[in-house]
């Protein structure tokens, strides 16, 4: 698939780049996306929830009331899980939520996330560029002169910018990562997606491999 490259202005630089199909052009395999997906979201919980048991509960071990005469059910502990205050049953506990996937199955997913955004003429190649500055100003002109505006956004760079990257942190919608930290479900979660031509050539090499 052969896509114009436009500049930081949203002109047309005359250029033409061809998506690999290694990349692009691959059959998307949706339940390796879904895994993948599933695995980023488990990574992303802190899985630090708890409550307290019984056994936790700060209060008295004294017996409530004497065990019969009472007309009532026999209870020993104010900490039962019966009473307001108590431990809870079978509460949430810390525990680790991330599974392991195998590299070829991530490796598919990313791709298939891919080809989805070029089948659906959602890839825009930009010449390489750099801001003089840190300004969210800069950034939003490069989203307004492609036409953009109001539309998630994923920007691909080959190596870190910080000029880059800092100028797009407060854009709600925009997001800036670098070719090796791409992701199946950023790629999924942007309208469109941005990649310099450098960034182009070094997802071509990362999955090549």
């Amino acid at each position: 698939m052969e896509v114009k490259v436009v500049n930081i202005s949203g002109k047309e630089t005359g250029a033409k780049v061809q998506l690999p199909e290694s990349v692009f052009g691959v059959t998307p395999n949706d339940h390796a996306i879904y895994l993948d997906v599933k695995q980023y979201l488990a990574n992303q919980r802190q899985g630090t929830h708890k409550s307290k048991q019984r056994n936790e509960i700060a209060g008295s071990t004294r017996k409530l009331y004497k065990q019969k005469g009472t007309g009532g059910a026999r209870a020993g502990s104010i900490k039962s899980p019966l009473f307001n205050g108590g431990g809870r049953v079978f509460g949430p506990q810390p525990r680790d939520y991330s599974f392991k996937l195998n590299k070829k199955l991530k490796s598919l997913a990313r791709k298939s996330a891919l080809a989805y955004k070029a089948q659906d003429n959602a890839v825009v190649v930009l010449e390489d560029f750099n801001f003089d500055s840190i300004k969210t100003k800069n950034y939003i002109n490069l989203v307004n002169a492609l036409n953009l505006a109001g539309e998630k956004t994923l920007l691909v760079l080959p190596e870190q910018n910080n000029n880059i990257y800092l100028s797009s942190r407060n854009i709600q919608k925009a997001k800036v990562i670098t070719a090796g930290d791409l992701n199946t479900y950023d790629v999924l979660n942007a309208g469109k997606l941005l990649l310099t031509a450098n960034s182009l050539k070094t997802l071509e090499e990362a999955f090549a491999k």
